[in-house]
């Protein structure tokens, strides 16, 4: 029969295991200081042994407002419920900071979770990032931008503004949305060569290539904030350059996250399309 000490020691280990492995979220870790700026990232850790797929997600204000806890929160369920660590964070924003510091902010937390793996239970193969209004533009340019030190599996925007000439000639034909954007991607007023030049530098569409991470776009047909026809003219160009990219066009959907809070069907259909991409088990 086992000593005392032998079945206390294998109990205490079990005991151990067991609170490691249950879910958790962690607040506040930073993950990088450009120029002594903290950056700060919230964790969610499922139950288990792991590696878990793992979804970094983005969010949005306009490049001006909001944090890792705005905006993004009805993203959180549908994913842990899925099975997937995720991880939200914040990123340097208009008027303090300009493109592309956003850009390597989003790099940065990249990078980190992928240098933190074991730690959060990340499987490395199956790194996802995602991003709505704002937090979609970014992740849209980092995905067609394709480090290979990033090297992601799938990237999934929210509602981004993928071309940045289209917006401008949409605000000409008299569909005026705030120009913060013009500041944050130092953009000169108006439609002359200069300002066209620097749109096109800092659009998305301008880095399309084959070989890119597959997309999933999600898109109201009713946003008035950023026009659906972004996602569709973003979806052409990554399926002309040989690329897979998907549409959830939800009909009547607004701008923001009542695209998932008022059609439950978005993100089932989310879910669906990460499981198959990434080829996970259900």
């Amino acid at each position: 029969m086992p000593k005392r000490s032998t079945l206390l020691a294998a109990w205490f280990c079990c005991a151990l295991f067991a609170v490691a492995a249950r879910a958790e979220l962690r607040k506040d870790i930073e993950f990088a200081k450009p120029n002594g700026f903290s950056l700060t990232l919230d964790a969610y850790v499922p139950e288990g042994a792991g590696p878990f797929p793992t979804v970094i997600i983005v969010h949005g204000g306009g490049f001006a407002r909001g944090d890792k806890q705005t905006y993004v929160p009805p993203l959180f369920e549908p994913l842990t419920q899925a099975g997937f660590a995720w991880f939200t964070i914040n990123y340097r924003m208009h008027p303090q900071y300009k493109f592309p510091d956003a850009i390597d902010d989003v790099e940065a937390a990249v990078s980190f979770v992928k240098a933190h793996a074991k730690e959060y239970k990340v499987d490395l193969r199956h790194v996802v990032l995602m991003g709505e209004s704002a937090g979609g533009t970014l992740v849209s340019f980092v995905g067609v931008r394709n480090k290979s030190a990033i090297k992601l599996a799938a990237v999934v925007p929210f509602y981004g503004v993928h071309d940045w000439q289209q917006r401008a000639e949409e605000d000409a034909a008299g569909n005026p949305r705030p120009s913060v954007w013009r500041e944050f991607f130092s953009v000169p007023p108006g439609n002359s060569p200069e300002a066209i030049k620097r749109m096109r530098e800092v659009s998305a569409t301008t880095y399309i290539k084959k070989g890119l991470p597959p997309f999933l776009l999600i898109h109201g047909t009713k946003d008035e904030q950023v026009n659906y026809q972004q996602s569709v003219t973003m979806q052409q160009r990554m399926k002309q350059a040989g690329n897979v990219c998907d549409l959830i066009t939800v009909e009547g959907g607004p701008h923001g996250m009542g695209v998932i809070n008022n059609f439950p069907d978005t993100k089932v259909m989310m879910i669906t399309w990460l499981k198959n991409t990434l080829k996970l088990k259900s």
